[in-house]
């Protein structure tokens, strides 16, 4: 893919709070892409999660499975999947949540499932990972000021980073752009975003680890 091109299909990713749909949004109306958004909201066991992990795991994880699938089985048509696209959630990294929050139970019945799910669903050619540390997402998940989100245990947006970290270690299927996200504001600072807009549009190939100075003090 020639530098500087629009990639076809987007994934944004990232820890809770983070800033992924918020950037997905600011790229998908530059590029004039469709955006799809994961269903965080409309999960009904989401707040239960948040109060009682072990209790509402599965129903949860399966609900988020199934909402990305419909999702993302919609772009495999054949007048959308001639569009960009532009999503805030990579559908592979499911399992990073199945793994921290399903017993060896559950997570055998879930791997069963997922394969025959992701058999056929488009992936994408480029992806982003944006990280952040733990005080920065802390401060990020306030100030968005989801209810569910007030009760959100600390030691476990530290161990769901840690896992992202490993996730992507090993990414390889698409070009990924890692983003140290803690300096910079692709919100309030034009040029951080712009900045940041022209690293995607550039990098076509392997992982690259973008650590941007910003604007932020």
């Amino acid at each position: 893919m020639p530098a500087h091109q629009d990639p076809h299909f987007l994934a944004i990713e990232g820890v809770i709070g983070v800033g992924k749909s918020t950037l997905a949004r600011r790229i998908a109306e530059r590029m004039g892409a469709r955006l799809v958004l994961e269903e965080v909201e409309e999960n009904p066991f989401l707040e239960g999660f948040y109060r009682d992990r072990r209790r509402h795991a599965f129903s949860c994880q399966i609900f988020f499975l199934l909402s990305r699938f419909r999702q993302q089985r919609v772009l495999t048509q054949p007048d959308l999947f001639e569009s960009r696209i532009v999503c805030d959630y990579l559908f592979r990294k499911d399992r990073i949540f199945a793994t921290l929050n399903l017993d060896e139970a559950e997570l055998t019945l879930y791997d069963q499932i997922l394969p025959l799910l992701e058999r056929d669903l488009p992936r994408p050619d480029r992806v982003v990972y944006l990280q952040a540390s733990l005080e920065t997402l802390l401060r990020r998940i306030e100030q968005r000021g989801r209810h569910f989100e007030k009760g959100i245990d600390p030691d476990y947006l530290r161990e769901l980073g840690e896992a992202y970290n490993e996730f992507f270690f090993h990414y390889e299927e698409a070009p990924l752009l890692v983003v140290n996200t803690d300096a910079i504001d692709f919100v309030a600072s034009p040029d951080d975003f712009e900045d940041l807009l022209q690293r995607i549009r550039e990098h076509d190939s392997g992982t690259l680890y973008y650590n941007p100075l910003g604007t932020q003090t």
